[in-house]
C-alpha cells in the first residue's frame, strides 16, 4: 500500500541512510527521473543516482541536512531534451526516538508551472513600469478613486511630486465640474474615452482627454487611467472656431459674424424702439499704399484703422471688416439720425489721424455710408445694400465724408448691371485665361501637381482675378458655363504637355458649391476626360468646406461617384469653413489643403503654427495628404517640412503663371 500510494503521488520521493547515503527506497517518479527503476536504483549512493554534476550542486544542501537541518532550496534543471524545468527540493532528516539521524527523506515537486506563471507577471511588469516611464500620457493606478501609483508624466502634468499625490482622491486634481462626471464614470465602471480638465499644482486649468480601464488581480482589482494633454487641440479648435467668424488679419468679426450680430441689434431695437445706424466704411485711395509701400504695409495699415474703429464705438456697438478696405460699423439704440452722425463723425476723424508706416507719414481719408432702422429697412440685408449705395454716393461726392441714404443712389445697382453684362460678354466670348501653380513634395522638391488659377481678360481693366468676379458669377448664375470652360481647357493643356514628356501629375480644378449643387457634375467630368483623352487619375477636383457642409447623401453619392471615376479629392481652403469636422471621416477626401491665411504668419504666430499642426497631425491620423497654400518663405518651408506636411505651393516654389511660362518651366526642371 506505501509503495501504491508513493508512485501515485506526482512528488519525486526517495530515502537516503545518514552515512553511506545509499538510497534504500525511491517512488517510481524518483528513479525514472534519473534514468532508473525503482528496483535498479536501490544500493546506489545519492552521487551515483543522480549523475556527478548534479552531485555537485547540492552536495551543500545536503551536508546541511545530515547536520540536522531540514533544507529546501529551488533548482534549474535542462532535460536531455533541452527543456528547463525548475524543482523545489525538500531534505527532511529522520531521526529516531534518541533522536539519533537515521537519514533524509528527498521531495521533489516540479513547479515549472508557477515558475513560468511568475515570471510573465515580472515581465508584464517590466513592460509596464517602462511603458509608464516612457510614455508622454500621464498613468493614474487607483483603487476605488484613491491613487496607489502614477508615472513621471502624471508628476509634469500635474506639477505635483509622486509622493503628494499617492493616497489621495482622484478628484481632487480634476475641475469642479468635472468631478460628478467622473464619480459616475469610475461607479459604473466605463471604459470610454471623455474629455476634462486637471487643475495644476499652480492653480490653471489642463484640459485632457481620460480613458479608464478594469485591471483585474487576484485579491483585488484597480483601475488605470491614462490622460492625455489636449490643450494644443483646444487651442486649435477656439482658433478655429474664432477664425469661422472673424477675419484673420484685423481679428474683426467677418461677414457672417456681422450679419448676425446685425439681425440681433434690429430685433433688440424693435423691442426697445430704438433706431440702428448701419456704416459702411471704405477707405479712399487704398490701393494706392498697396501699389506703393507693399501688401504688408498695407496689411499693417488696415489692422491700424481697425483698432482706432473699434476703439471709437461704444461697447454695444460693432465694427466689422468686409474684406479688403471696407468695414460696417452697427451702432446699437441709437434715439436720432443726429447721433448716428456725431458718430460717424467721430469715426471719419479717428480714420483721418496721420499714421507713420516704413518711416512714411500716411493720411487716409474714409467715405462713410448710412442707412438707419427702421427709417431705410428693416430687412438687416437691405440695410447693408442701402449702407453701401450711400458709401459709394460719398464717393462720388469727393471722398473723406459721410452720406445718409436715399432711394436716388442707384448708382451702385447700375454698376453691379455694367459688370454682369461685360462678364456675360465674357463668357460668349470665351475671355478667360489660365495660369497654374506648381505644387511640389516636400521631401526631395518633386513636382506632384498643378493648380488651374482661372482669369478674365477684362476689356478695361486688363487681367482681373477670380476674387473680383466670382462671386458676381455665383450671384447671377453664371459659375456653370465659367466652370465647364476651366475644366476642358486645364485637361486639355494637362494632355498637351504629357503629349510633350510633360507634367505627368494631376491639374487640380476648383469646383465652387454651386456648380456641386446644380450640376451633374459627375456625367461632365466624365465627358470632359473623354473628350480630352486625359486619364481620370491625372485630375483633382479642389472643393470648398460649404460643399460638405450640409451632409446630404446626395453631396455623400456625387463624391463617391467621383473617386469611383478615379478623380481625386480635396479640401480648399481647409480650417476657413463654419462646419464639423465629421465629414472627414464620412466623405472620400484625399487632401487637405492648409488656408494661406494660417500659413503667412508662420513661425511667428505661436496661434497660427498650433492650427497648422493640428491639420497636418489630423490630415496623417485620416490617412489624408496636406498641402500647405501660400508658402512664400524658406522659414516656411522649413516648419512645414518639421511638421510632416506633405506638399507647398506658394510663391516659394513658384508664381502662377500663364500655359506659355508653365511650360517653360516644366521644360527648365
Amino acid at each position: 500500500m506505501f509503495r501504491l500510494i508513493a508512485d501515485s503521488v506526482p512528488a519525486l520521493i526517495a530515502y537516503f541512510e545518514v552515512g553511506t547515503l545509499v538510497c534504500r527506497f525511491a517512488n517510481q517518479g524518483y528513479a525514472s527521473y534519473n534514468g532508473h527503476t525503482t528496483q535498479s536504483i536501490l544500493g546506489k549512493t545519492v552521487k551515483e543516482a543522480i549523475g556527478d554534476a548534479a552531485w555537485e550542486a547540492i552536495r551543500p544542501h545536503v551536508d546541511r541536512c545530515l547536520r540536522g537541518e531540514h533544507v529546501k532550496y529551488v533548482r534549474e534543471q535542462t532535460l536531455p531534451s533541452g527543456a528547463r524545468r525548475m524543482i523545489e527540493v525538500n531534505l527532511i532528516p529522520h531521526f529516531n526516538e534518541a533522536r539519533t539521524q537515521l537519514g533524509s527523506f528527498v521531495l521533489i515537486s516540479d513547479i515549472t508551472h508557477h515558475w513560468l506563471a511568475e515570471r510573465l507577471v515580472r515581465e508584464s511588469e517590466e513592460r509596464m513600469r517602462k511603458f509608464a516611464a516612457a510614455t508622454e500620457e500621464a498613468i493614474v493606478f487607483h483603487q476605488g478613486g484613491t491613487i496607489i501609483d502614477g508615472n513621471d508624466a502624471l508628476q509634469r502634468l500635474s506639477g505635483y511630486p509622486l509622493a503628494q499625490i499617492l493616497g489621495r482622491s482622484t478628484q481632487e486634481f480634476l475641475a469642479p465640474r468635472y468631478r460628478a462626471l467622473s464619480a459616475a464614470y469610475l461607479l459604473r465602471g466605463d471604459e470610454y474615452l471623455y474629455e476634462a480638465a486637471l487643475v495644476h499644482r499652480d492653480g490653471h486649468e489642463v484640459p485632457v482627454e481620460i480613458v479608464g480601464k478594469n485591471m483585474p488581480q487576484q485579491g483585488a482589482s484597480y483601475r488605470i487611467a491614462v490622460l492625455r494633454d489636449i490643450s494644443v487641440r483646444k487651442t486649435a479648435q477656439q482658433r478655429e472656431a474664432f477664425i469661422a467668424l472673424h477675419d484673420t488679419l484685423t481679428q474683426l468679426p467677418n461677414r457672417r459674424h456681422l450679419m448676425e450680430q446685425l439681425q440681433s441689434t434690429v430685433e433688440q431695437a424693435q423691442r426697445t424702439h430704438s433706431q440702428v445706424a448701419v456704416l459702411f466704411i471704405d477707405l479712399d485711395h487704398f490701393k494706392t499704399v498697396n501699389d506703393s509701400l507693399g501688401h504688408q504695409a498695407g496689411d499693417q495699415l488696415l489692422c491700424e484703422m481697425a483698432r482706432r474703429l473699434r476703439a471709437a464705438v461704444r461697447p454695444q456697438d460693432m465694427v466689422a471688416r468686409l474684406g479688403g478696405d471696407k468695414f460696417v460699423a452697427v451702432l446699437a439704440t441709437l434715439q436720432d439720425a443726429a447721433q448716428a452722425a456725431a458718430m460717424a463723425e467721430a469715426l471719419r476723424q479717428a480714420v483721418c489721424e496721420p499714421t507713420t508706416l516704413n518711416d512714411t507719414l500716411l493720411s487716409l481719408s474714409p467715405s462713410i455710408g448710412i442707412s438707419l432702422y427702421p427709417g431705410d429697412s428693416t430687412d438687416t440685408a437691405e440695410l447693408l445694400r442701402h449702407a453701401d449705395a450711400a458709401m459709394y454716393h460719398a464717393k462720388a461726392s469727393g471722398r473723406g465724408n459721410c452720406q445718409f441714404y436715399a432711394p436716388t443712389m442707384a448708382g451702385r445697382a447700375t454698376e453691379v448691371l455694367q459688370h454682369e453684362r461685360l462678364l456675360r460678354d465674357a463668357i460668349a466670348q470665351q475671355a478667360f485665361v489660365l495660369h497654374y501653380q506648381p505644387q511640389v513634395r516636400l521631401d526631395d522638391g518633386a513636382l506632384v501637381g498643378l493648380e488651374a488659377l482661372v482669369r478674365w481678360q477684362h476689356p478695361e481693366r486688363g487681367l482681373v482675378g477670380p476674387d473680383e468676379f466670382i462671386g458676381l458669377a455665383e450671384s447671377r448664375g453664371l459659375i456653370t458655363p465659367i466652370g465647364r470652360w476651366v475644366l476642358h481647357a486645364a485637361c486639355h493643356q494637362l494632355k498637351a504637355w504629357q503629349a510633350q514628356g510633360l507634367a505627368l501629375v494631376p491639374v487640380a480644378v476648383n469646383l465652387s458649391a454651386l456648380e456641386f449643387r446644380q450640376r451633374d457634375v459627375v456625367a461632365e467630368i466624365a465627358a470632359v476626360l473623354q473628350a480630352t483623352g486625359l486619364e481620370p487619375r491625372f485630375l483633382d477636383i479642389e472643393l470648398t468646406e460649404s460643399v460638405l457642409m450640409h451632409h446630404s447623401q446626395q453631396g455623400l453619392d456625387t463624391l463617391k461617384a467621383l473617386k469611383a471615376l478615379g478623380v481625386g479629392l480635396a479640401i480648399d481652403d481647409f480650417g476657413t469653413g463654419y462646419s464639423s469636422l465629421a465629414y472627414l471621416k464620412r466623405y472620400p477626401i484625399d487632401k487637405l489643403k492648409i488656408d494661406r491665411s494660417f500659413v503667412m504668419d508662420t513661425p511667428g504666430s505661436a496661434d497660427d503654427v498650433a492650427i497648422v499642426t493640428a491639420i497636418v497631425q489630423m490630415g496623417r491620423s485620416l490617412q489624408l495628404q496636406t498641402v500647405a497654400e501660400g508658402v512664400e518663405t524658406e522659414a516656411q518651408l522649413a516648419l512645414l517640412r518639421q511638421l510632416g506636411c506633405d506638399m507647398v505651393q506658394g510663391h516659394a516654389i513658384a508664381r502662377p503663371m500663364d500655359a506659355a511660362g508653365t511650360g517653360a518651366w516644366l521644360q527648365a526642371r
